[in-house]
């Protein structure tokens, strides 16, 4: 990953996650997962952003209870 991306999200759901990032980019937010979940869906999945989206992107979800 670029250095300019920073977490925001984790979950052992992956829908939760996709969703996350669904709604960041309806917010004009660039947002892109990184599924860390073996074949059998142990692990985590999280988002990532743009450093300079974070405030932004934490306002959101914090907005939308996500």
């Amino acid at each position: 990953m670029e250095k300019d991306w920073v977490k925001i999200y984790t979950s052992s759901d992956f829908f939760k996650s996709e969703i996350v990032r669904q709604v960041l980019v309806d917010h004009q937010v660039v947002a892109v997962i990184m599924n860390k979940q073996n074949p059998y869906q142990i692990g985590e999945v999280e988002v990532y952003i743009h450093q300079n989206d974070f405030q932004e992107a934490l306002e959101i979800i914090i907005k939308n209870e996500l």
